[in-house]
Formats: C-alpha cells, sequence, structure tokens
C-alpha cells in the first residue's frame, strides 16, 4: 500500500467537501468552542455508507439516519455537540427533522439528502432554533478550509481534535482520504462506539463501502472500550463523491482501499483510548496463541474493560497477576498454566501481552486506565 499523510489534513482534504462551524450556545456552559458544523459535498450524486449503535434506546438523528444510509446516497451531516437528543420521543424527532429540512432548504437539496447527529447530554430537549440559527450561519460559509473547525465542534470531553488524512495510491492514480472523531465516554464495542465522519474523493459503490466499513470495525472500533458504557448516538458514516474520477478496479485496488480503511479506524480508535474521560494512560491488550480468534478478541476487551486493571493502571499498581486474573473471566479453553504475561509501562501508555500456548490467533484491544476524574465528569455530566 502507498499511502501518504498529509500534514494539517482535515474531512475537507478530499476534493469537493466542504464544512464549517460556529457557537450558539447549544452547550450547557459558555465555551464559546463551536458547537454546530456541516460537512457537505458539492458533488451531486455522492454515495455513503454508515454504521449505527446497536443500543435499543438510540437517539433521535440516528433512527433518521438509518433511513438515509439505506437509500446509498447523501450529501453530508449537520452535527451539534451538547446535546444528544436522545431519550426525547417524537419531539427530538420532529427537532432532528426540522434542523435537516432547514439545511437541505438553504443548500437546494431534496428531502433525506442530508444525515444529522448529535452528542452531548441525553434526555434534554434540542434547542432546535439555536441549531437552526447555526446551520443559516454556517451554510453560506462552507468553505475547503472549515475541516479543522468542524473537527473542533464535535467534541464534547475530548481534550483534542482526532482528525487525519491522507492519499492513496490506486491502480488509477491518487486518491484522498479525510477523517474526524470523537470520543471520549460511553464508549464499548457493538458497531461505532463513537461518532466518526469519514470523506474520499474516490468513485465508491455503497455496498463496497458498507462492506469495507464493517471489516474495518473489527480490528478497530470493535476492539475499544473506555468505560463499557455503550452510546445511543454510535455513528460511523462514510462519504464518497467520486470527484477524483478514480475507482477501485479490480480486486488488489479494493483490498488496498480496505487496508486504508482498517489502519485509519484503527488509529481514531487509539487516539479515543488515549483521551478517554479522566484518562491517564492508554493501554494496548494483545493476547497472543490461542486456539480461536474470537476467543482472542474476547479475552483481549475482557482485560481492557475490566475495573480492577483499569483502576490499578491509574494507581500505578498494574500486575502480571491482576491482568491474568481479569483474562480468566473471559469464556475460554485455554490453559492458564501455561500463559505468560508482559508489562510495558510509560507516562502515556500500557502496553499488556497475555501469551498462551494454544494456537496461532491473535487480536489487541485499546482501552485507558480510571481515575478520579471519570467519576467527577460523568457524575455531573452537562457537556
Amino acid at each position: 500500500m502507498i499511502c501518504q499523510e498529509i500534514n494539517e489534513g482535515s474531512i475537507t482534504t478530499p476534493a469537493g467537501f466542504t464544512a464549517g462551524a460556529v457557537y450558539v450556545g447549544v452547550k450547557s456552559h459558555k465555551s464559546y468552542k463551536p458547537d454546530v458544523a456541516i460537512l457537505y459535498s458539492e458533488v451531486p450524486d455522492t454515495r455513503c455508507a454508515a454504521l449505527f449503535t446497536t443500543n435499543r434506546f438510540c437517539a433521535a438523528p440516528v433512527i433518521l439516519g438509518r433511513t438515509i444510509a439505506a437509500s446509498g446516497r447523501a450529501r453530508g451531516v449537520v452535527v451539534n455537540s451538547g446535546n444528544a437528543n436522545a431519550g426525547t420521543g417524537e419531539d427530538g424527532i420532529r427537532a432532528a427533522q426540522a434542523v435537516e429540512r432547514c439545511a437541505e432548504t438553504l443548500l437546494g437539496l431534496p428531502a433525506d439528502s442530508l444525515f444529522v447527529s448529535s452528542t452531548g447530554v441525553i434526555g434534554e430537549p434540542l434547542p432546535v432554533e439555536k441549531v437552526k440559527e447555526a446551520v443559516r450561519r454556517i451554510v453560506p460559509a462552507l468553505s475547503g478550509d472549515g475541516g479543522h473547525a468542524a473537527a473542533w465542534a464535535i467534541m464534547t470531553t475530548d481534550r483534542m481534535r482526532k482528525e487525519y488524512a491522507c492519499r492513496l495510491k490506486l491502480s488509477g492514480g491518487w486518491v484522498h482520504v479525510g477523517v474526524m472523531a470523537k470520543g471520549s465516554g460511553m464508549i464499548h464495542p457493538n458497531l461505532a462506539t463513537t461518532l466518526c465522519f469519514l470523506t474520499t474523493d474516490a468513485v465508491l459503490e455503497p455496498s463496497d463501502m458498507h462492506v469495507m466499513l464493517k471489516a474495518a470495525c473489527e480490528d478497530s472500533f470493535h476492539m475499544l472500550t473506555v468505560d463499557g458504557d455503550t452510546s445511543t448516538n454510535d455513528s460511523l458514516i462514510m462519504f464518497a463523491n467520486g470527484a477524483s474520477g478514480i475507482g477501485l478496479d479490480g480486486p488488489e485496488d479494493r483490498a488496498v482501499f480496505a487496508e486504508l480503511l482498517e489502519k485509519i479506524l484503527q488509529d481514531m480508535a487509539q487516539r479515543i483510548a488515549m483521551d478517554g474521560e479522566g484518562a491517564g494512560h492508554m493501554m494496548r491488550v494483545t493476547v497472543k496463541g490461542l486456539a480461536s480468534r474470537q476467543e482472542a478478541r474476547e479475552m483481549a476487551r475482557t482485560v481492557a474493560r475490566a475495573n480492577s486493571v483499569k483502576a490499578a493502571l491509574g494507581h500505578g499498581t498494574l500486575s502480571e497477576a491482576l491482568v491474568l486474573s481479569a483474562a480468566g473471566s473471559a469464556e475460554s479453553t485455554a490453559d492458564f498454566m501455561k500463559a505468560a504475561c508482559h508489562l510495558h509501562l510509560n507516562d502515556k501508555t500500557a502496553e499488556i501481552e497475555i501469551t498462551f500456548r494454544d494456537g496461532t490467533e491473535t487480536a489487541t484491544a485499546f482501552g485507558c486506565d480510571l481515575t478520579e476524574e471519570y467519576v467527577h465528569l460523568n457524575g455531573d455530566y452537562r457537556s
């Protein structure tokens, strides 16, 4: 795979994508950080694919988004932070629709052309008029330079923007891919486990995009846990506008593009783990030498989400015995009498490796420590 990272790249690095963001006070305190963003493709026939939370208490934007994703066509997304529009019933659906229609009208688009996405406090009504005011301000100012502001706007308790862009060599030439994501809590395996948006100027079909996204999630977001809670709003949405004119010419191109998606989502998963709510350490838990890949995956996730491991890591008391004790609670036929555990710790990361002699399968999970700050953040969370 020939891939080149683009310095200071963003979600709008691929040709034909624009973005913008403003502050309108959706958030309950006046940080004056942008809290509404729009990502928009200028190309009419833009394709899309999406994955959403499996939490049955899902937010209004997820309910609407599933219908749009099924069409395989969408021009972009309106995102707000500070309010999740979850647990808001039919009023929440109408609020999300009002925001969507406002943006579509201003952009001259038919209904169901834009996703809406929300993140923040659950159970509180979305301040529709504030979000619509933001839309009215953003649309005239949409720009190819607006990617960084959009990545900032979607953050809640995140401490840093999570964005990346690169160009990829396919058989027909170079294409570009951009991504922005946000964490930082209520993150646990089950589809997207966060908000993440991807763009590309490659020519892609929705069915291919969906297959590649699902596969890329398996060793990235599905192996990520911050606190064991799945969110009401988890969404992973990809847009392909074909502006480069270059598509996937055969299985080799398809494999290269799929490999890049896996690389990008693994990078985003680790950034989210590093930036977990209250986290001081990011952990990578690798389990080696098991008979089944599923068994290795489940054991790695079990250790990464174990509160005993997370708390000990946060307080500097993590031990090999404690890790093996957590691993032993996973469903497994592994021979623990022949297991070995190795810890490699520094100020910011913890590499945890558990090795068995039962097979050749390996899996890695991503997580973070548990500190007092996590309790404070979630005990009085007002985004």
